[in-house]
């Protein structure tokens, strides 16, 4: 087994000086820091995330009404605990003309990625996690839909292998899973936990920078110099 298969790989394997992507799975407790990335987005962006542009309040809509019970959701934060990329894999039954999968469910992935950690493999890192759940969820069709002006989806799916297709100024792209093995399992089972100890890390180190700075006499030591 190769320990690449398993570990995260870094934003630039030529560059060790550069930060791990680590790509943590969110939950309930996330969804305002969700809502704060969504929100933080240009109209641009929001433009191609979603494929129209999306007022605050229908922004706020979208994050009320992610259920995390049934559609998984992952993110990247960044070294001072902030949302810097969202991915989000909805399930959805098959329907009756989809001929790529027999499986009774598919799934559908959107990605973000804050301008400032752009670059860096984020979306591409949220991409392949969103596709390993997916084998080991025994699902092996994985769809996507943007724009076609998105070009850095459509390289995110033509480096995955997906099949584009193209049509009034959309882009449909699916890709064909292979069957979940010991290496998937275990890979996304570790990933998980490396990303969990580092958002508990940045949390934490979050949590005691706002003290030090609550702290009688910290928030002066620098205006008496």
């Amino acid at each position: 087994m190769n320990p690449a298969d398993i570990f995260p790989t870094s934003f630039n394997s030529h560059s060790p000086a550069k930060p791990t992507v680590y790509v943590k799975e969110l939950s309930e407790k996330d969804r305002h820091r969700i809502l704060r990335h969504f929100l933080a987005l240009e109209e641009s962006d929001r433009l191609l995330r979603f494929g129209t542009y999306l007022p605050d309040a229908m922004i706020e809509k979208y994050v009320e009404g992610l259920d995390f019970s049934r559609d998984k959701v992952f993110g990247v934060m960044s070294h001072h605990f902030r949302l810097v990329g969202v991915g989000h894999l909805a399930f959805a039954p098959r329907s009756e003309k989809d001929e790529a999968t027999d499986k009774d469910t598919v799934a559908e992935f959107g990605v973000s990625v804050s301008k400032d950690a752009r670059g860096k493999g984020v979306g591409a890192k949220l991409f392949e996690r969103g596709a390993i759940h997916c084998r080991n969820a025994d699902v092996d069709t994985l769809y996507m839909h943007c724009l076609s002006s998105n070009q850095t989806m459509i390289h995110i799916a033509k480096k995955a292998g997906m099949e584009i297709h193209r049509e009034y100024g959309e882009a449909d792209a699916y890709l064909k899973l292979l069957p979940a093995d010991a290496v998937s399992v275990l890979r996304e089972a570790v990933q998980e936990q490396v990303a969990a100890i580092d958002y508990t890390i940045k949390a934490n180190a979050r949590a005691a920078a706002k003290w030090l700075r609550h702290l009688p006499g910290v928030s002066d030591i620098g205006k008496n110099k």
